[in-house]
C-alpha cells in the first residue's frame, strides 16, 4: 500500500487532509513525493519558526541526541534549565512549567488560576472567563475553555467552570466577571482558529482593569501568537500587558513537541512539588531545539517580521478577490470573495501552501522566509484570489 492507503487503513479518521504527501524540505521550500516544490506559507501551523531543516536547529537537536535524549523530571538537565532562564529573561515572568503541547500548557494555566482562587478567594471562586470564538486545545478541559459550541457537541458533559464573554465587547466581559465567582480571565490576543481576529486595545485595557478590581489571574494563550509570530516575542507585548500566566507551544519547539507555561505576578509561586507534572515535559532534546529558536528571536528578526507583514498587507488589501485582511505580524487572515478552500487548492496547484481559519485563507509563513520567495508566493496567491 502507498502512504495514502496506509493512512486510510490505519490512522483514525480525524483529519481532512489535502491530497498531498510531503517528503522533504529546506527553509520555506517543501517537496512532495513527485519532486514538486512548494513555497510554504503555513509552517506546520506556526510551528516551523525557521522553516524546514533549519541548520542551527538540526545541530542543536542532534548534539543533544548524542548526549542524552530523556531522563524524566526526577533529575536535572541543562537544556531544560537554560530554556526556562531564556524565557523568563525575555518576558519578565519568573517560573516555567514545561509540557508537550499547547493544550497541556493551557491545562497548567487553568490549574494555576484555580489554585490562586482557592488560596486567595475561596473554593467557590473557580470560574475562568474565556472569550466566544476562542480556541485553547483539544483536551476535554481546554475544549471546555474554548468558546465555540462546534467543539463541544461530541464530548459532553464538558468541564464546568468556564464563562464566555464576547471578544471586544466590554459590557459582555464586565457582566461575565461580576455575575460569576471568578479566579481568572484567559484569552488569545489574536484568535487564531477563530478567524485570525485581534483583540482591540481598549478591550485588553478593560481586562487589566477588571482583573485588578476583582483580583483575577490574567492568562494569555500564546500557543499560536507567540515566539515572534506577531512582531514581538509574545503577542501580548503589543498591548502593554503584564500577564500573570503565559502559555506557549507551536513555534517554540521549531518542529519538536513542547509546551511551556510561564508564571509570574499572582501565579509565580502557586505550585508546590507534586501539584503538577509531565513525563516528557522539559525533554532535553526538545528544549535544546527550543533554545536554538528562542536565542535567535531578536530585534532584527522581529523588525523583519513586521516589515514582511506590512508588505503582505499592502499587496493584498486592494487586490482582486480580497474582502478584508485581519491579524498581526506573520499571522494573517484573508477574507476572500471566492470560497477559501478554492483559493487554497488553486495555490497548491501553483506551488504555494496556505491554510484555512474559519472562512479565511490563513498565512503563517516561516519568520525568516526570504523576501524574494515571499514576493513570489504573494504573486501566486493574488492570482489564485482572482474571480
Amino acid at each position: 500500500m502507498n502512504t495514502f492507503e496506509l493512512d486510510s487503513t490505519y490512522i483514525a479518521n480525524t483529519y481532512a487532509r489535502f491530497n498531498l504527501e510531503l517528503v522533504s524540505g529546506k527553509g520555506c521550500i517543501l517537496k512532495d513525493k513527485d519532486g514538486k516544490e512548494y513555497i510554504d506559507l503555513a509552517s506546520g501551523i506556526a510551528v516551523n519558526s525557521f522553516g524546514a531543516c533549519d541548520d542551527e536547529w538540526i545541530n542543536a537537536v542532534t548534539n543533544q541526541l548524542s548526549l542524552i535524549a530523556h531522563t524524566s523530571n526526577l533529575y536535572y538537565t541543562s537544556p531544560c534549565a537554560k530554556l526556562a532562564k531564556l524565557l523568563c529573561e525575555k518576558t519578565g515572568l519568573k517560573k516555567v512549567f514545561f509540557s508537550n503541547s499547547g493544550a497541556e500548557a493551557n491545562e497548567c494555566a487553568i490549574k494555576a488560576a484555580r489554585q490562586y482562587g482557592i488560596q486567595n478567594k475561596g473554593e467557590e471562586y473557580y470560574n475562568i472567563v474565556t472569550l466566544v470564538n476562542s480556541f485553547h486545545g483539544r483536551t476535554i478541559t481546554t475544549l471546555s475553555a474554548t468558546g465555540q459550541d462546534v467543539f463541544h457537541k461530541h464530548f459532553t458533559p464538558m468541564t464546568e467552570g468556564f464563562v464566555y464573554a464576547e471578544a471586544n465587547n466590554i459590557n459582555s466581559l464586565r457582566e461575565a466577571v461580576t455575575k460569576n465567582k471568578c479566579c481568572g480571565i484567559m484569552f488569545e490576543v489574536v484568535q487564531g482558529e477563530g478567524g485570525v481576529l485581534p483583540l482591540e486595545k481598549s478591550f485588553v485595557e478593560e481586562i487589566k482593569k477588571l482583573a485588578k478590581e476583582n483580583d483575577l489571574v490574567i492568562v494569555v494563550d500564546e500557543v499560536q501568537t507567540g515566539n515572534g509570530r506577531c512582531g514581538k516575542m509574545y503577542g501580548y507585548m503589543n498591548y502593554g500587558l503584564e500577564p500573570d500566566v503565559v502559555t506557549t507551544a507551536k513555534g517554540l519547539g521549531g518542529g519538536l513537541p513542547i509546551g511551556a507555561t510561564l508564571l509570574g505576578g499572582k501565579a509565580e509561586n502557586i505550585f508546590e512539588p507534586g501539584m503538577n507534572g509531565s513525563t516528557f515535559g522539559g525533554n532535553p532534546v526538545c528544549c535544546a531545539g527550543a533554545i536554538s529558536i528562542v536565542e535567535r528571536i531578536d530585534d532584527k528578526l522581529l523588525n523583519e517580521v513586521c516589515e514582511k507583514s506590512e508588505y503582505i498587507i499592502n499587496e493584498l488589501k486592494n487586490a482582486e478577490g480580497v474582502k478584508n485582511i485581519t491579524g498581526m505580524g506573520l499571522m494573517l487572515g484573508i477574507e476572500t470573495e471566492k470560497d477559501a478552500s478554492e483559493v487554497i487548492n488553486k495555490c497548491m496547484e501553483m506551488g504555494v501552501l496556505v491554510i484555512k481559519a474559519k472562512n479565511k485563507v490563513r498565512l503563517l509563513p516561516p519568520l525568516n522566509i526570504p523576501k524574494d520567495k515571499l514576493v513570489e508566493a504573494i504573486s501566486i496567491l493574488k492570482n489564485a484570489l482572482k474571480n
